[in-house]
């Protein structure tokens, strides 16, 4: 099993920047692909990025793209996402999951999420 911890969300002005991290217990973190989610009030929880057990590949929701990274350091079992030019309609909970896919049926470790505000 996995345990997921997100972290560095918080308060910023729209066209800001914020990394979050998702940092992982157990020896094998490197043996599952990472994705990020979010979840504001009223909707559904949605993809935003994912990358492989290397790090290698990645993909993303086209509303994220260019804006968003996913990024990982299996050393430090830990997987980043960094986000520019936050818009106040980024405003969500964040969250990581262990898996590959654009649903949160196609993962299966989470984490409590971390809140991110973006004020306009």
């Amino acid at each position: 099993q996995v345990h997921l911890v997100e972290s560095g969300g918080g308060l910023v002005q729209a066209g800001g920047s914020l990394r979050l991290s998702c940092a992982a217990s157990g020896p094998t973190f490197s043996d599952y692909a990472v994705g990020w989610f979010r979840q504001a009030p009223g909707r559904e929880r949605e993809w935003l990025a994912a990358t492989t057990r290397t790090g290698l590949s990645t993909w993303y929701a086209d509303f994220v793209e260019g804006r968003f990274t996913i990024s990982r350091d299996n050393a430090r079992n830990t997987v980043y996402l960094q986000m520019n030019s936050l818009k106040p309609e980024d405003t969500a909970v964040y969250y990581c999951a262990t898996g590959m896919g654009v649903t949160a049926q196609d993962y299966t470790y989470w984490g409590q999420g971390t809140q991110v505000t973006v004020s306009s």
